[in-house]
């Protein structure tokens, strides 16, 4: 297939993955996308899928061979609500792409379906669809980690950093609901016989802002909270929500255990935390090797060069590196506006960056080589197909 033909083609898988909607939040609509998903998927691969469902999310898997050596995981589920289609309608102008979960993360996928497409024997690749990514992959964890630790190497088609960067590096997330407990009283007649929960509300959001660690990239902010009934009454209770970013797994820690040493102030106030560390950090030792190689073959393709970016986001890269599998992220589109109305991905890097993928699981898969094989590293020569401009991804429809 010619490099314009490719190109078309991925555009209208985006286009038929955009189209069908998928807001985590709706377990009809995340099953209908992992149908779409799956079908897409089996044309460009030639196998079906599992349909795998835990707690009602639809997460999809592809495995192929019986030694698991490469895992390309993403997630098809967005955080746009049903309904944004029509406010926000797929369309291509002037080289860019637009819709609703183009960037984050359905271009992605379709890079992935692709560039598996452009090998001639997929034997050790696992790939990973997940259905619950945006609220924290509460279903899909345990999956993700097991397939994880089966494999050698990890690659996260989460899309690309600022210019296309690679994204080598990820803050930990944690996350917490504090509650505190008052009592309620009239706020005119007798305000002396309430405990105020706003108040100690207050002075536990304090103490939880001063936890943070500008100097160690440690960012710890109090985010949504409620407090009170009515205008003329003690608040009997309060909660707020508390959002952790941290580089290093010993910072990830130490606040949770400051969380966790949470006292009242108030004489007869209570507090209760509740939460914890919900993805660990991805470190860039973590990346290293892997982006090396990434960023050779991208020089050998004409593709590149790479560059690569540390975010404070969080993906299930994080919990593919918190089992110990060196893993690289940010190898989908390129392109910007995640979650925001200029969500968009580049067109024109669509192909490039596909032929990168195909290459990089085309090496890691020689080179780590079935266990009897693994007597050394090997180095493949890349073939002309993945050299050359024209005719690299086999589309296995035809």
């Amino acid at each position: 297939m010619t490099e314009p033909r490719a190109e078309a083609a991925m555009i209208a898988d985006i286009e038929r993955l955009v189209s069908c909607e998928s807001p985590s939040d709706d377990l009809a609509a995340v099953a209908r996308s992992a149908e779409t998903v799956a079908e897409t998927g089996a044309e460009r691969l030639g196998a079906e899928a599992e349909r795998i469902v835990i707690d009602g999310r639809t997460h999809v898997r592809w495995r192929f061979g019986r030694d698991p050596r490469v895992l390309l995981i993403g997630h098809h589920d967005t955080v746009w609500p049903i309904g944004s289609l029509e406010r926000h309608p797929f369309e291509v102008r002037d080289g860019v792409l637009r819709g609703p979960g183009c960037f984050d993360m359905k271009a992605g996928l379709v890079m992935a379906f692709h560039a598996l497409a452009a090998l001639d024997d997929l034997d050790g690749v696992t790939l990973l669809v997940t259905g619950d990514e945006e609220p924290g992959s509460p279903s899909s964890r345990e999956l993700i980690e097991n397939e994880a630790r089966r494999c050698a190497a990890a690659l996260v088609l989460e899309a690309a950093g600022p210019g296309g960067a690679l994204k080598t590096e990820r803050k930990g997330v944690s996350r917490y609901e504090v509650l505190v407990r008052g009592r309620a009283a009239h706020a005119g007649l007798e305000p002396e016989r309430g405990v105020n929960a706003s108040v100690e509300l207050a002075r536990q959001v304090m103490a939880v802002a001063g936890l943070g660690d500008p100097a160690l990239g440690t960012t710890v902010t109090p985010t949504r909270l409620e407090a009170g009934t009515t205008v003329n009454t003690v608040p009997g209770s309060a909660r707020f929500d508390v959002d952790v970013r941290v580089w290093a797994a010993a910072e990830q820690h130490r606040v949770h255990t400051a969380m966790r040493s949470l006292r009242p102030e108030l004489p007869g106030a209570g507090v209760e935390v509740r939460g914890g560390p919900n993805r660990p950090p991805l470190p860039a030792t973590s990346s290293k090797d892997l982006f090396e190689r990434a960023r050779r073959l991208a020089d050998d393709l004409g593709v590149g060069p790479l560059t690569s970016v540390a975010v404070g986001g969080a993906s299930d890269g994080n919990f593919t590196a918190g089992v110990g599998t060196p893993t690289l992220d940010g190898l989908g589109a390129v392109g910007g506006g995640a979650h925001a109305d200029d969500e968009h991905v580049l067109v024109a890097e669509l192909t490039g960056r596909t032929r990168l993928l195909t290459a990089l699981v085309a090496e890691l898969l020689a080179e780590v080589g079935c266990p009897s094989e693994r007597t050394g590293p090997r180095r493949p020569v890349l073939s002309d197909q993945l050299r050359g401009r024209s005719g690299w991804n086999h589309d296995r429809r035809d």
